[in-house]
């Protein structure tokens, strides 16, 4: 019994090595996930649109402190609060795309005035920022206090806040408006919510392992090293076999003839967009000396770790069903 015990730790830790990952925390933490979104989206669909408000208010704390790193500033109480609104009065209007246009114009304008003003950094962003950069293996000096951090409270990057400032908004507000849309037309929120979240996550999947297991050829070794051609295919072919399995349980069969291809589109389309939206949020990572956006999702790293491809696809997903008036 203890030679199968041992046996088994040696295969998932050479999983987790060839992976890159924790696999018993991924896997854990990834059915936890599924279980949540699963209640939110079968139970009433306003659930999940709260949910995404909730992922949307932890990823912008993540990218605060990420920011901050860098001696970066986003007004994150003046983006919690507007796209918080934006979400959901776009979920609930009746012209949702109206309503989330205005409602990203008016958080661009509003974010760019507050991160052109001073800044403080508090206690606990200051420990924040600490712990990130000592996890990557960074300099440390200056974080001591609130006012140690270079350039707190002043103005000598506020081109560059407002920089980021307006690439969180499309980033995180804007693509977080557009996982929540196509729930709000077409008759099938619950197919609409699978396929905006759950195709991308199937992706991940196909990419992790055929990347881990057959890569060899590099997309963009200076951005991401394990990002293979291989992993790309594999990403591809989950997400088509995810977008069949869908469509299959969504549309009765006599329709099948004139949408098969949509489904194809689709499928193929995810697997490309979730791997560049991995891509995206590497170079993200990259240019700021960092490993991972966050640290909540054990096995994961933080929220927009998990959601990255989520992110990049919500647009394309969104446009497909909106085109073919599915």
């Amino acid at each position: 019994m203890s030679q199968e015990k041992k046996t088994a730790g040696e295969s998932a830790a050479s999983v987790s090595k060839k992976t890159g990952r924790n696999m018993p925390q991924a896997v854990a933490t990834g059915a936890v996930l599924v279980v949540i979104i699963l209640a939110c989206i079968l139970i009433r669909i306003d659930a999940f649109a709260f949910l995404i408000a909730v992922f949307m208010v932890l990823g912008l704390w993540e990218l605060r402190v990420d920011f901050a790193t860098a001696d970066l500033h986003i007004p994150v109480v003046e983006l919690w609060i507007c796209s918080c609104i934006t979400l959901i009065a776009s979920f609930y209007a009746s012209d949702h795309v109206a309503v989330m246009s205005a409602g990203v114009l008016a958080t661009s304008l509003v974010v760019t005035i507050a991160s052109s003003f001073p800044h403080r950094l508090g206690g606990r962003l200051s420990r924040a920022v600490t712990a990130k950069q000592v996890a990557a293996g960074g300099p440390v000096q200056g974080i001591q206090t609130p006012e140690g951090l270079p350039g707190a409270g002043g103005r000598g990057n506020s081109f560059a806040n407002v920089g980021v400032s307006l690439l969180t908004t499309v980033y995180i507000v804007l693509l977080a408006c557009l996982i929540v849309l196509p729930t709000t037309f077409g008759g099938h929120p619950a197919a609409h919510a699978f396929m905006v979240i759950f195709l991308p996550a199937l992706g991940d999947i196909g990419g992790l392992f055929f990347g881990s297991w057959f890569g060899r050829h590099k997309i963009s070794p200076k951005i991401s090293p394990a990002k293979s051609l291989e992993g790309l295919f594999g990403s591809m072919l989950c997400s088509l076999i995810g977008s069949l399995v869908i469509f299959a349980c969504t549309y009765p069969m006599a329709s099948w003839g004139s949408i098969w291809w949509v489904a194809v589109l689709m499928g193929l389309m995810v697997g490309i967009t979730g791997i560049f939206g991995d891509l995206s949020a590497s170079m993200i990572k990259r240019d700021l000396g960092i490993k991972d956006m966050g640290h909540l999702l054990k096995g994961h790293g933080g929220v927009l770790d998990r959601v990255d491809s989520i992110l990049m696809s919500a647009p394309f997903v969104t446009l497909l069903l909106l085109a073919t008036g599915l």
